[in-house]
């Protein structure tokens, strides 16, 4: 019998029923009053889940869309920026960056750490007489693991450079971890579908501050399609100034008040626990964790390496083969020596204890020898705490 499959990597995400049931549903006219209908619902949702006063538009394109559109729409060419990168992803923002043709400067760590306030305080006071047009930030790495301190980096930021702006890749951390752009002067947020929104990839939203909106006013050449001025004048019409993906938009509607519903305390508590139970769950089966400080873990993604013996491969086609569970291999150069256990969007308790259940039976066929529920009775542990710890 053909099993349905289990995603459990960091996106795309497993679908609810419900997001799946309208996705269903007849062809709308993207141009209708029951889709503009549709518009004035999502519009100030998405301004809840990013926690802005202002305008979050919303693009047909992927999160890499959204980070393009933050770059081209308030920095001119020869401008100075500022990028910190840990992993593949905040790596990206400094490879769109140098085809908009901006002076790219980069603070790197390791793969596997995170930025750490000090660490920056001491970057930004030893160049404080740099004039950073923009500093770049990514929220959840997701290629690692690794949620950065976003919150406190960009108090640091404000203290040395309090006119740059504070741009940040929350792809796979909104709808998982706690985000706040209003309160925490963040400029730019930038987010994608198929992650904690619970959808199938093609959408992409954008927050942005007042300082933004002026850094647009004196933008040369924001381009077309992502021009801020085109989505600001449509969306106030509760309409896009393109075609949307219009079925998407349906589901987007749809997840967004799953979230709601749920209460967005209890999303990011729920992402928590099951980043505690899969975190556990591995230590309790002998396996080595990449991130190793707890306070920089990802309550998106867990990353672990394969035991000596074993490769990536191996573990990810014994999950897959025999249980449809699909966990991801690294990226780049960390391809074949880390996997990623993705645990955001509609992921729960159970779906978390089955793979952990199904990664110590493969283990155990390819001779890595796992204690019988070692990872099962960690991680339930786990989760008792992490409910506690909330109540």
């Amino acid at each position: 019998m053909k099993k349905a499959e289990l995603l459990m990597i960091p996106g795309p995400t497993p679908l609810p029923e419900a997001v799946r049931a309208v996705m269903s549903s007849p062809a709308m006219g993207h141009r209708s009053a029951e889709f503009k209908d549709v518009l004035k619902r999502v519009f100030p949702s998405l301004q809840r889940v990013f926690r802005s006063k202002n305008q979050v538009f919303l693009y047909t394109a992927s999160g890499t869309g959204s980070m393009e559109a933050a770059m081209c729409n308030t920095l001119n060419a020869g401008d100075k920026i500022l990028v910190l990168v840990n992993g593949v992803f905040s790596q990206r923002w400094s490879e769109i960056a140098k085809t908009l043709g901006l002076n790219v400067e980069t603070l790197d760590v390791p793969a596997g750490e995170g930025h750490t306030p000090a660490m920056l305080k001491e970057y930004l006071e030893a160049n404080q007489v740099t004039e950073y047009k923009a500093i770049l930030l990514t929220h959840s790495e997701t290629s690692t693991g690794v949620l950065n301190p976003v919150r406190e980096l960009t108090a640091v930021i404000r203290q040395t450079h309090p006119d740059a702006l504070v741009i940040a890749d929350t792809i796979t951390s909104l709808g998982a971890a706690e985000f706040a752009l209003d309160e925490w002067d963040i400029d730019i947020a930038v987010s994608g579908s198929q992650k904690g929104f619970m959808l199938p990839p093609g959408l992409s939203f954008l927050a942005l501050s007042d300082r933004a909106w002026q850094a647009h006013q004196s933008c040369k050449h924001p381009g077309y399609y992502f021009n801020f001025t085109r989505y600001q004048k449509s969306q106030l019409e509760n309409t896009t100034p393109y075609t949307p993906a219009t079925h998407l938009i349906l589901g987007l509607d749809a997840a967004l008040a799953l979230m709601l519903e749920e209460g967005l305390e209890n999303v990011v508590k729920r992402h928590a626990q099951n980043q505690a139970m899969t975190r556990a769950g591995l230590k309790a089966m002998g396996l080595e964790l990449f991130v190793k400080n707890d306070q920089y873990a990802s309550p998106s993604v867990t990353s672990f390496l394969p035991p000596e013996g074993l490769t990536v491969d191996a573990i990810r086609a014994g999950l897959k083969k025999r249980f449809a569970i699909i966990i991801a291999d690294g990226q780049k150069e960390l391809k074949g020596k880390i996997m990623r256990i993705g645990h955001l969007g509609h992921v729960s308790e159970r779906d978390v204890l089955t793979t952990l259940s199904a990664l110590e039976a493969v283990l155990n066929e390819l001779g890595y020898a796992v204690p019988a529920g070692a990872g099962i009775a960690a991680a339930t542990k786990a989760s008792r705490e992490a409910v506690a710890s909330h109540a």
